[in-house]
């Protein structure tokens, strides 16, 4: 038969103060991926122009 006990105290903020710059970091995170992105799109359609030009020779 087990006995009620209260569950552990687990605090709601964290230990740590949060960091000043997160809205900065995320906001260079988003733009890295937009760019990364981008140069990918852009290196396939540079592929897909390559190879048609030549596979039309």
């Amino acid at each position: 038969m087990a006995t009620y006990t209260p569950p552990p105290y687990f605090p709601q903020s964290s230990l740590s103060p949060p960091d000043e710059h997160r809205y900065r970091k995320f906001k260079l995170m988003i733009a890295g991926g937009i760019v990364l992105l981008l140069a990918i799109i852009g290196g396939a359609i540079m592929g897909v122009i390559f190879l048609i030009k030549w596979l039309a020779r």
